[in-house]
């Protein structure tokens, strides 16, 4: 198995179906879900799926939920002819797991993915904070950029 890092293509077409909104419609939620090792994803991922989702101390399958780093309005923003947006870091507090990858979708729906991370290797906390810390929202560094 393996993890792959990537912007799904499923993601790419909800996008042009009008299916994804990160600005007007705030009844919407975005969740990260944490992966082992023996999960594999890729671009070809379209939901999230609780296989092979991590399990331990303080975690919740699904994952936590994401806040944008700026308001609804802000977001996405534009730089030259990119649009990018980017989430605010998220923690699983005192949290006792081992996760190589995660998965970004939107909840509800049925869970359509939007992007795999790729850790590169396990990540653990024991006992502690796990957090992922997100790239800065600019048009060359978010989480999200479309060129």
């Amino acid at each position: 198995m393996a993890i792959s890092q990537a912007m799904v293509t499923s993601f790419k077409k909800a996008l042009l179906d009008g299916e994804m909104d990160f600005s007007s419609n705030t009844s919407q939620s975005f969740k990260i879900a944490l992966f082992t090792n023996s999960a594999s994803l890729n671009a070809a991922t379209t939901a999230y799926s609780t296989s092979n989702e991590v399990s331990g101390t303080n975690y919740t399958a699904g994952g936590n939920t994401l806040a944008l780093t700026g308001t609804n309005a802000s977001y996405p923003a534009t730089s030259g002819t990119t649009a990018f947006l980017s989430f605010r870091s998220t923690t699983w507090a005192n949290a006792t797991i081992t996760a190589r990858g995660a998965v970004i979708y939107k909840s509800g729906g049925g869970d359509p993915a939007i992007a795999v991370l790729d850790f590169g290797a396990d990540k653990t906390a024991t006992a502690g904070n796990f957090t992922i810390n997100f790239p800065v929202s600019a048009a060359g560094s978010a989480i999200i950029r479309i060129a």
